[in-house]
């Protein structure tokens, strides 16, 4: 009974404003889950149900954070979409060349998150070649969309 009560009351505090992400939070669930319980184990047969349940939220939460830093594909579809309505982008300019640039900045925000992109704009020029892949941006240009994507970012 007392496991039940637990349960419903840590399982309620993980879906209160908490983003999650079914794969990496049923993952990070899962391994939470057999941790806790085997930690538990030495409190006996509650000890080990306990465990589990803490150790499942836990798990399921640290899977939803690093899942949720961000997500490459969205990004690129939102970007692919986007791209051109940008006051940089000139108007024979393809997504061939911005894409990486895009991604570049999701990248880096990851990387360096806590940090404002003026804080690594140095690192991330020098960086840039080889990261561009066939994009034909020199730094210059890309630096824009590099720091839009990060900005996209950063209430997130």
């Amino acid at each position: 009974m007392i496991e039940k009560e637990i349960a419903a009351s840590i399982d309620q505090t993980h879906l209160v404003g908490m983003p999650s992400h079914p794969v990496a939070g049923g993952v990070g669930a899962l391994g939470g889950a057999a941790a806790g319980a085997a930690i538990g184990m030495g409190a006996g047969p509650v000890g080990a149900v306990v465990g589990a349940v803490v150790g499942a939220v836990m798990g399921g939460l640290c899977g939803d954070a690093v899942a949720e830093s961000f997500n490459e594909s969205a990004e690129s579809a939102y970007w692919r979409e986007n791209y051109a309505e940008r006051g940089y982008v000139p108007q024979h300019a393809t997504y061939d060349d911005y894409g990486p640039a895009y991604a570049y900045g999701a990248k880096a925000f990851a990387e360096h998150r806590g940090r404002s992109f003026d804080d690594v704009e140095r690192d991330l020029s020098e960086r840039w070649p080889a990261h561009r892949g066939q994009s034909s941006l020199r730094w210059e240009d890309a630096r824009h969309a590099t720091s839009d994507a990060w900005t996209r970012l950063i209430g997130r």
